[in-house]
């Protein structure tokens, strides 16, 4: 992932948004209960409209501009079986998938929605908690994606010093 901090780097103070609707240069998405548009980082190549979908659930950082914009998302999934400490998902235009459980000792009910995440160190899928009605409720690995963010920007600023 590359954020260039030319095109506005995030202040990594993220916050939880569900995406409403999703157009090639921006998306509509409700975050603590307000709908807002906001833009999208360079990470999500285009076409944006297949990789963005509404109901996905996205992480929302400040950029330096001053504008918002989505910075990472989670896949919606459904839980379909387990199988050697993996589990196995179905993901909508992928089929099934086997994912590392971000935590162990969470319950999963075949048949339920899950988040799914790809890009982060250690797996090359993650599922995290179950799908929820709340993008503030979401147990997703908040914490990583805001580190490989910070890591990021930090390769980056050191590449222009």
């Amino acid at each position: 992932m590359t954020i260039h901090a030319n095109a506005g780097s995030p202040s990594l103070r993220l916050r939880r948004g569900v995406v409403l609707h999703v157009e090639e240069d921006s998306c509509e998405v409700l975050s603590g209960g307000e709908t807002s548009v906001v833009g999208c980082v360079p990470v999500f190549p285009a076409p944006r409209t297949e990789r963005v979908s509404p109901g996905h659930l996205v992480a929302l950082a400040t950029m330096s501009t001053g504008t918002e914009a989505v910075v990472w998302r989670w896949y919606d999934a459904v839980l379909v079986g387990e199988e050697a400490g993996q589990v196995r998902l179905w993901k909508p235009a992928h089929g099934e998938l086997l994912a590392t459980p971000r935590r162990s000792d969470q319950p999963r009910q075949p048949g339920t929605g899950a988040y799914l995440s790809a890009g982060l160190s250690g797996s090359d899928w993650w599922v995290a908690g179950p799908a929820v009605t709340q993008a503030e409720k979401a147990e997703v690995e908040f914490d990583e994606v805001e580190d490989l963010l910070r890591r990021a920007r930090h390769l980056e600023s050191a590449r222009h010093a």
